[in-house]
């Protein structure tokens, strides 16, 4: 009864249709024919009317509507007196919207699942030192840096934190590992992973809009709001199908001349393989692509991945770890020590920063302000330097007041404020990071940054299944983007490009549409240019998680040939079950040609087919592990 009543509440007209045709079947077997086709003729008639207005809304917006079919199925089957048919062809026009909604939510179990274990709420605490009982349940949204909260056992981490008491946390939504991660006192602990079986004191050092989990539930909600591109692989279907489906039954009337032929053939002409299994096919790819740590923001997303053959990586980052450490420092007119001080700040929003920070550990850092990016070209801030501090005090005065403009990047970006900058020398597969204070070059970092183990598996494997160009687009000098290249596979490489470089590289490369894989840092501009721009987000940089079409939640690159596989696995059961939707209603409607399926038996055939379509797009949610990396 309550599933009745839920239909009644949220599918009105399609309660009313199956009213409708409970009382059509009542009075029909009854003997009270007349009165049933009166009902029925009254009640489809206003069905199809409701059918016409949207169609013309979509005609209006330039869409084409498979419903037309429907349309005149139904007027074709009351013009005949086939009433019946009529009843059920517009139960099956007004259940798709049902249909769909149930097939929807078994597509996107996965992708749901990941939102309804999303904490919204909180437990802080007053102090450090207060009694547990003390905690106030606080919504998430509330919580601020510094704020002492308690993860009871079992919870999922609200914020990203630091321990205050040593734990245990699964962080296999993260990172993919089952097994249970131990977290010392001091230890970062990030939010989505999931406490054991002891209640856990940490302090917060994010709030919830800047932390890890946050930011993918975010990502996951803007792809639950970018559906409407995936209907468009039926939309190829579309108009042929219809011309063919009136054609044939054109033709059935005109041979037989019996009109009655023409409603015959047409009931079995299903639009629902085209209008609803190919939607439900890619909700499931991209519900199998969350669940695997790939958010893919849209089926059309999926598809352009199914499609793709050519593929182009930035370097640092991406195809390395992009956790380096600094292997020499050459300093000019100052010590190492105040050259990796200098530099480690400016250096904390890129992805060399770790290396840096590490090797100037136990150093007394300035202070740095204004900091600002510049795409593939470096970082710079104004930096202020006091005596004792880094024992720059003299050289920042010459560039005024104690303060000077710090850049760190590559050679040219640093000879802008430099011009006298030099290139060091350094071994294959090292890079180098130039610095000046102010208008004063003060030397360079060396930076080692290894290839990721599995990254020539994953150029190799998309060579296998057909892959027609990999290349790698870096900032980074010649000799090390070379060096890498060789040591992944990649024979076509581009180096010391800046930011425009690039964009007009992904534009030139052939065959479209173009895979852009970048670590998510510094190169949004470059993958939102991509075809599908694939951000390397376990670093959580929001331009370019925005910019990007896919975000990989995980430190993985393997999982951008799982994304390939995914989505050329959606793309093919999207399509399989379009045809096999088409290829049963082609088949019926020969028999129906011949008058060996009545009206009634072909509308309740059409019903098979839309169910047969269905559950073969739902395979979408699993398929085979075909890219072995």
């Amino acid at each position: 009864m309550g599933t009745v009543a839920r239909i009644f509440r949220e599918y009105r007209l399609l309660a009313a249709v199956l009213v409708e045709l409970i009382v059509v079947l009542v009075l029909h077997f009854s003997g009270h024919t007349g009165a049933a086709q009166l009902v029925a003729t009254v009640f489809v008639g206003f069905v199809i009317l409701l059918t016409v207005i949207d169609m013309v809304k979509q005609l209006m917006r330039r869409e084409f509507g498979l419903d037309i079919l429907a349309v005149v199925a139904m007027t074709a089957s009351l013009a005949v007196g086939e009433y019946l048919a009529a009843s059920i062809i517009a139960l099956m026009l007004t259940g798709g919207e049902g249909l769909e909604d149930y097939a929807a939510a078994r597509a996107k179990r996965d992708l749901r699942s990941l939102l309804d274990r999303a904490p919204q709420r909180a437990h802080r605490l007053p102090a450090v030192d207060a009694p547990v009982d003390q905690a106030e349940n606080i919504e998430i949204d509330q919580v601020e840096p510094g704020d002492v909260l308690l993860v009871r056992p079992a919870e999922v981490v609200p914020v990203d934190g630091e321990a205050i008491d040593a734990g245990s946390f699964d962080e296999s939504s993260l990172t993919g590992e089952s097994a249970a991660v131990a977290k010392a006192v001091g230890d970062t602990i990030l939010s989505g992973s999931v406490n054991g079986t002891q209640a856990v004191r940490m302090r917060a050092t994010r709030s919830a809009a800047d932390s890890q989990y946050q930011k993918i539930i975010t990502l996951v909600r803007q792809t639950e709001d970018q559906q409407a591109p995936i209907v468009r692989v039926a939309d190829r279907y579309a108009m042929p199908f219809t011309a063919v489906s009136l054609l044939i039954a054109g033709l059935a009337w005109w041979f037989s001349g019996d009109p009655v032929r023409f409603a015959e053939v047409l009931v079995l002409a299903t639009p629902c393989p085209l209008l609803i299994a190919a939607p439900v096919a890619f909700l499931g790819g991209m519900s199998r692509a969350s669940n695997a740590g790939i958010i893919v923001k849209g089926g059309a997303v999926l598809e352009a991945l199914g499609s793709a053959s050519t593929a182009a990586f930035d370097k640092t980052g991406t195809l390395t770890y992009g956790r380096p450490t600094v292997a020499a420092v050459h300093a000019v007119g100052v010590s190492e020590d105040e050259l990796l001080a200098a530099a480690a700040e400016q250096f904390s929003s890129h992805v060399l920063a770790l290396g840096v920070i590490e090797a100037a550990d136990g150093l007394e850092l300035p202070e740095a302000r204004n900091g600002r990016e510049v795409a593939t070209e470096g970082v710079e801030a104004e930096v202020d330097f006091v005596a004792g501090a880094a024992g720059l005090a003299g050289e920042a005065a010459s560039a005024g007041a104690g303060s000077a403009v710090v850049p760190v990047g590559t050679l040219d970006f640093v000879r802008g404020m430099a011009p006298e900058a030099f290139e060091v020398e350094f071994e294959t597969g090292q890079t180098a990071a130039y610095v000046s204070i102010g208008n004063k070059y003060a030397g360079a970092l060396i930076l080692n940054d290894q290839a990721r183990d599995n990254a020539g598996q994953l150029v190799s494997e998309l060579r296998r299944h057909g892959f027609e160009k990999v290349t790698m687009l870096t900032g980074d000098n010649p000799h090390t983007a070379q060096a890498i290249a060789a040591e992944v596979g990649i024979d076509d490489v581009h180096a010391s490009l800046l930011l425009e470089d690039k964009v007009r590289l992904l534009h030139e490369i052939e065959p479209k549409p173009v895979i852009m894989v970048g670590d998510g840092v510094n190169d949004a501009p470059v993958l939102a240019a991509a075809g599908v721009g694939i951000a390397m987000g376990a670093r959580g940089n929001t331009e370019a998680s925005e910019a990007a079409d896919v975000v990989i939640t995980r430190d993985d690159i393997s999982r951008v040939g799982k994304a390939v596989d995914i989505g050329r696995w959606t793309l093919a059961v999207a399509k399989s079950a379009i045809w096999i939707g088409i290829l049963l209603s082609l088949v019926l409607m020969g028999f129906a040609f011949f008058g060996f399926i009545p009206a009634v038996v072909g509308a309740l055939l059409q019903e098979v087919i839309d169910l047969a379509a269905i559950v073969y797009a739902l395979r979408a949610l699993k398929g085979p592990e075909r890219f072995k990396v």
